[in-house]
């Protein structure tokens, strides 16, 4: 069973960093394509970035482009993200998931993704 734990979240002002980790249990870590995902209340889960196998590939949602860099450490089984520049509408739970499946793509919807993590809380001040 594949387990993600996510890290790294907090209460900052606009403007400041944070960089989330994501832990994920086992031995196959690397075969799996990765995402960020968020959730702001009363809104649906939404893509934030994904990574490919190698971490060679990455895709942004246009939100956070430029501001926001998904990274990964196959050695250390773990998922990161840089947030930089944060504003007050980056406020969310941060979710990592990963795709398991073999395809090459990286998919940017919540169905193409069958793990999760519990989320971790990113609270954004203006």
């Amino acid at each position: 069973q594949v387990q993600l734990v996510e890290s790294g979240g907090g209460l900052v002002q606009a403007g400041d960093s944070l960089r989330l980790s994501c832990a994920v249990s086992g031995r196959t870590f690397s075969s799996y394509k990765m995402g960020w995902f968020r959730q702001a209340p009363g809104k649906e889960r939404e893509f934030v970035a994904g990574i490919s196998r190698s971490g060679v590939s990455t895709v942004y949602s246009d939100s956070v482009k430029g501001r926001f860099t998904i990274s990964r450490d196959n050695a250390k089984n773990t998922l990161y993200v840089q947030m930089n520049i944060l504003k007050p509408e980056d406020t969310a739970v941060y979710y990592c998931a990963a795709d398991s499946t073999p395809l090459t793509t990286i998919r940017v919807t919540t169905g193409g993704y069958n793990y999760w993590g519990q989320g971790t809380q990113v609270t954004v001040s203006s």
